[in-house]
């Protein structure tokens, strides 16, 4: 019999079953489609190699007047301008404190031997030592979670890469976690602080140890918290008992805006606030450190403005170097009614108005509520960060939204900005005085999932709702997706929040990254190709993205254990210098035939562009799944691997119905896993007749 060719429809279609989307692909991971076939996507490296603190949720990229190029970076604890390859810590300041007599450190001696296995080290005496801490017997470091009587109890054995080992009696107890005493310090667990002006408490704990920046390890109550006492490396620094001074009357605290949270909670209800505060059936007003950390940035002229949502509004000069930290706008000299809070901050195009969404009003003293009004926005005076009160002088002022509960996100387009609420679509755009903005509700029934799931392109501004995928031109369309059914069934309903939205304009694609069902972190992402209107799908793990322009590539950032990573993305086609693995793109079920007999598979001609630059020995696999009835499970048939120089491939299976699988070869040697890209083309396969049972 002839050879049959195997050309697919591209994209990725799952609103059908396997058997009728036959001529389709059905499933993908790190494929996209490209002049309609299918290619592995381009790989990531890593932009430097220093990093930086939590999960980054923001990027935004802008140059000065010298030509030098900065990336604003916010994260669920801090806020950082990448210049160079380094990340500088802008934070802002919340407050400045002077706690005299501050630190209390603790040192004792156990009262019976322990072996390398116990979890209760009995001291002679637990006075003073915090209620969980690490501590430091002989070598060993050891934590521990609680405090009974004269014991440490829920211990950790061989902490911090060391060894578990048998302590005699009377050995050395020595604490690296130290009490701060700060009256009403208003900080949250794994905010940072940093001293200065302090003197030593005695032994170990020297002023060099703790005059620099500490992330709060516990909050003891509004007074008073705990540190883990470090070296200027990071290295942990246990005290001695002769640690019986308190640091000074001279401490100066520095304290950083608190942080947020990794994950989405409900801003008010049940569940909202900490365990028994408030009343049954009260409800929680949200602050910036009890909800999702979402930063919005934009940069006015040279210098950068920026918000946590729900928190305040700060500047950052940038004359005044990289190190310098940004401060809450309206602590700027002449400064005049500026917002205290919002959910969202931006500057408009050409007019150039500081605008704040869900702000706080001005009451009837003249004066900020500090209570963010989630349905209200509010403007600056034009080219005028300081001055927000409306005047009939200027061109500040405000309004409020109607339709809808609270505003979710806003997006800068095309002469206007578009604002969503939890229901409806809003255009603001620029009138001049005396109205300054003229608002148009553009449709209800459509809202935003979360505050960064919208995004500009050249093609419109497409965005995500809770029911499908949409695209603004100038009026609001319904994109028809071929895998709608499967992102709204994946998606976690509880964290979509933390979905955002990527452009990536060198292959015309647009698409959002999500949590998946039962998920509290991103790692699953939908992206369409504009151009061919065509849509894949994937698993991979970024939390905020940057396209092109100010810099050479993409670039998206990825944490682990707190440590952050910003990657260059399309670049070469490997993962920060390992092999891609898990690339994988597969059809739906087709006919083996008219699918009435069983047919035989005896050879695969395969049609395979390898683009990358691992040389003649890269390898790809190319897997046969085979059944007999649309109800059966596929089961693995064949899978062989195919080179450059691969010109067929022997095979044997027997089925009515087959899917076809082109998938990394993650079984192979380093050697032909790296540098390996591909484009597959029209497959073709020798079927005989294997009669009818």
């Amino acid at each position: 019999m002839p050879l049959q060719k195997f050309i697919f429809r591209p994209g990725i279609d799952r609103e059908g079953t396997d058997y009728s989307n036959e001529g389709g692909w059905f499933d993908a991971n790190l494929v996209r489609f490209r002049k309609n076939l299918p290619e592995k996507i381009g790989g990531w490296a890593k932009n430097t190699l220093n990093t930086f603190q939590s999960t980054g949720r923001a990027l935004h990229a802008w140059v000065n007047l010298s030509l030098t190029k900065y990336l604003g970076l916010g994260t669920t604890w801090k806020y950082y301008v990448l210049q160079g390859d380094e990340f500088n810590d802008i934070t802002p300041l919340r407050t400045t404190t002077s706690p005299n007599n501050a630190f209390a450190a603790v040192a004792n001696t156990i009262s019976a031997g322990i072996s390398a296995t116990d979890t209760t080290i009995p001291l002679t005496s637990s006075s003073n030592f915090p209620s969980s801490g690490v501590i430091q017997i002989d070598s060993e470091t050891i934590t521990y979670g609680a405090v009974s009587g004269n014991n440490l109890i829920g211990a950790t054995r061989g902490a911090e890469s060391t060894t578990a080992a048998t302590h005699s009696s009377s050995a050395a107890v020595l604490c690296a976690t130290i009490t701060v005493t700060d009256s009403s310090h208003g900080a949250v667990q794994n905010d940072f602080v940093t001293y200065s002006s302090t003197t030593t408490l005695g032994g170990n704990i020297t002023a060099t140890v703790l005059d620099q920046e500490y992330q709060i390890v516990t909050i003891v109550n509004t007074n008073s918290y705990t540190i883990k006492a470090k070296d200027t490396s990071d290295d942990t620094v246990f005290a001695n008992s002769s640690d019986s001074n308190n640091g000074g009357t001279s401490t100066s605290a520095e304290y950083q805006i608190n942080i947020g949270l990794d994950v989405f909670v409900e801003g008010s209800g049940w569940g909202a606030d900490a365990w028994s505060a408030g009343t049954f059936g009260s409800v929680s007003a949200i602050s910036a450190s009890s909800q999702l950390r979402n930063w919005s940035h934009d940069n006015f002229g040279e210098d950068l403005v920026m918000n946590p949502r729900g928190g305040g509004i700060y500047y950052w000069d940038q004359s005044g170097g990289a190190t310098t930290r940004a401060v809450a706008v309206s602590d700027l000299a002449g400064a005049n009614l500026a917002p205290t809070i919002a959910l969202q901050i931006m500057v408009s195009d050409i007019d150039r108005h500081v605008i704040c969404f869900g702000a706080d009003p001005i009451n009837t003293s003249n004066q900020r509520t500090s209570a963010s009004d989630p349905m209200f926005i509010c403007w600056s005076d034009q080219e005028n960060v300081k001055q927000w009160e409306p005047l009939a002088t200027n061109t500040a002022g405000s309004f409020r939204l109607s339709a809808g509960s609270a505003i979710v996100g806003a997006i800068r387009a095309r002469q206007e900005t578009l604002v969503w609420t939890d229901t409806s679509m809003y255009s603001m755009s620029f009138v001049g005085q005396p109205f300054t903005f003229a608002v148009n509700l553009l449709n209800e029934g459509v809202g935003l999932i979360g505050p960064k799931a919208a995004i500009n392109t050249p093609k419109g501004v497409f965005w995500l709702d809770k029911k499908g995928f949409y695209l603004y031109t100038g009026q609001v369309s319904e994109l028809t997706c071929s895998v709608q059914n499967y992102v709204f069934t994946d998606i976690n309903e509880g964290q979509t929040y933390q979905t955002f939205g990527f452009l990536n304009k060198e292959f015309d694609e647009v698409g959002w990254f999500y949590c998946s069902s039962g998920e509290t972190a991103i790692d699953r992402y939908v992206v369409y190709n504009y151009a061919e209107d065509v849509w894949s799908i994937g698993q991979l793990t970024r939390t905020a993205w940057i396209d092109e322009g100010i810099f050479s590539n993409p670039m998206a950032t990825y944490t682990t254990a707190n440590v952050g990573y910003l990657y260059n993305h399309e670049t070469g086609n490997d993962a920060d210098g390992s092999p891609m693995d898990s690339v994988y793109i597969e059809s739906s079920d087709f006919d083996l035939g008219d699918g009435t007999l069983f047919q035989q598979i005896r050879r695969i001609i395969p049609d395979v562009k390898f683009t990358g630059n691992g040389g003649s020995d890269q390898t790809i696999n190319f897997v046969i799944k085979t059944r007999n009835f649309p109800a059966d499970s596929l089961t693995t048939a064949a899978t062989n691997t195919c080179t450059a120089s691969t010109t067929k491939i022997d095979v044997r299976a027997r089925a009515r119905q087959a899917a076809l699988r082109v998938e990394s070869d993650d079984d192979g040697s380093s050697g032909t896993r790296l540098g390996v890209g591909f484009r597959i083309g029209a497959t073709r396969m020798d079927l005989q007749p294997s009669g009818k049972r």
